[in-house]
């Protein structure tokens, strides 16, 4: 089974996936990761893998649509079955949607459906919740609107800060992430 990895920044979840593909931990093989910017660092840590990058800049395409459709044709020809959005900032269209319904996942650094979008660790602090977490979900056309595949909670401490608890939730997403893709891939959820 052919994957791709999606991610725009610096591809902490990439890295955990390509580690436990690399550990035999992971049985889908990366067929390529993907960023909408050209010099973002997750491109250097699938090269360090030997994962073939590609990158598609948005503003070089005259609207949401040509980009998708490119990204698309890029899927098609690497004949990916799933495509894993880790750290991908960009919402999806329909044009990769549709074709990909129940075959998108993406994961997200709060309980779903509370704190949604960008910052959701500092969402969580400035509302003075008690726990956050992690949430795996299927994507589909809204902003983290997708039915649950799974979350774990990662309690907020008094005095935590927006940078220790994103090491909490960073530790969570990189074990859960690989180990619920793997179970997804094998039997289904």
């Amino acid at each position: 089974m052919k994957i791709a990895l999606l991610a725009s920044g610096t591809g902490s979840n990439v890295e955990a996936i390509l580690q436990a593909h690399e550990e035999k931990q992971f049985d889908a093989e990366p067929a390529f990761v993907f960023s909408d910017r050209p010099n973002a660092s997750v491109l250097d840590k699938a090269k360090r893998y030997g994962v073939p990058v590609h990158t598609l800049r948005p503003r070089d395409f005259d609207s949401k649509q040509q980009y998708e459709e490119a990204l698309l044709h890029l899927l098609e020809k690497y004949d990916i079955q799933w495509v894993i959005l880790a750290g991908y900032m960009r919402l999806l269209g329909a044009t990769i949607v549709e074709p990909y319904a129940r075959r998108i996942v993406n994961i997200h650094p709060s309980l779903l459906p509370e704190f949604p979008g960008l910052d959701a660790v500092g969402q969580a602090l400035n509302a003075g919740a008690e726990e956050t977490g992690v949430t795996i979900h299927y994507v589909d056309a809204g902003m983290d609107t997708g039915e649950v595949i799974r979350q774990k909670r990662v309690p907020i401490m008094p005095g935590e800060t927006n940078g220790s608890l994103e090491e909490k939730i960073k530790q969570v997403e990189h074990q859960l992430y690989p180990e619920t893709l793997q179970n997804l891939f094998r039997k289904g959820f």
